[in-house]
């Protein structure tokens, strides 16, 4: 029986990893092509280069004017990053706390964001009245509003994990509400505050719609649309085109292992109750 076993678990094991490889194949096409010559890029093969040419990762920098473009998307992700974190677990913690019907019916309402669509025509009025369109913050605030709905439903189940019996001893102790969610009740939620922080990071960095909607100016474009219009430029040249997706990408993959860990965890542990 236990050999039975270990042999299912043989296998699982097998084809976890060949599913791995085979998800593993694009990035790998990337890296190679990313340090190849022009001519033997264009073949976008697996083949080892003769030679490796990490200049064109120089040039994508300076052509592509990607350090301007990385600064731009960080302030865009960290902005929103840090409302979205603040804002939305204290929204949570307030909605999970009151069990009356108003507080249900803001929930639902909020959490209702994550299948909606959203209205470009009237967004579109809108950030031109409150004179937002085309500047940083405005982009900034829309990437915190999208974030919203799902930032408050990881959190609202999460916590509902953290006893309440805590907010009545910090009461009891004299703490008044703001010491309590941020003395206490915050440092509880680090697991799912990290979670909403990696998740919101990436869908801001990969954001694509909005600053090519809102954003006129190119002194002000992520680095999305920075690969957007280097690879229109230097569609012939696919070595620096690959060169370009992996400087892009390769914030949101370190970002992603260093926070894996608290993902995973903030996740599950949310589900267990809420």
């Amino acid at each position: 029986m236990r050999s039975k076993k270990a042999v299912v678990q043989i296998v699982k094991n097998v084809v976890i990893w060949m599913v791995s490889l085979v998800m593993l194949v694009p990035i790998a096409l990337i890296l190679i092509n990313s340090v190849k010559t022009p001519m033997e890029a264009n073949s976008m093969s697996m083949s080892i280069p003769t030679s490796f040419h990490f200049e064109n990762y120089i040039t994508v920098i300076e052509k592509g004017k990607l350090f301007q473009s990385f600064l731009n998307s960080m302030f865009y992700a960290v902005t929103s990053i840090g409302l979205s974190v603040v804002f939305c677990s204290m929204a949570a913690f307030v909605l999970a706390r009151r069990k009356d019907r108003l507080s249900r019916f803001l929930y639902f309402f909020i959490i209702l964001g994550i299948a909606m669509p959203v209205n470009h025509v009237a967004l579109m009025k809108v950030m031109q009245v409150t004179h937002f369109i085309n500047t940083r913050i405005g982009l900034s605030l829309l990437f915190t509003a999208l974030q919203i709905p799902f930032s408050v439903f990881l959190i609202y189940g999460f916590i509902g994990t953290v006893p309440r019996e805590l907010d009545e001893a910090a009461i009891l102790d004299g703490c008044n509400s703001i010491t309590l969610f941020f003395k206490i009740i915050m440092p509880l939620l680090k697991p799912v505050l990290i979670t909403v922080a990696v998740l919101n990071f990436v869908g801001a960095w990969n954001e694509f719609i909005l600053p090519l909607y809102y954003l006129n100016t190119t002194s002000k474009w992520p680095m999305n649309l920075a690969v957007y219009s280097f690879f229109g430029r230097f569609h012939t040249e696919w070595n620096l085109v690959c060169a370009d997706i992996v400087l892009t990408s390769l914030s949101v993959i370190i970002l992603y292992l260093i926070g894996q860990k608290y993902i995973i965890s903030g996740l599950t542990e949310g589900s267990v109750k809420g």
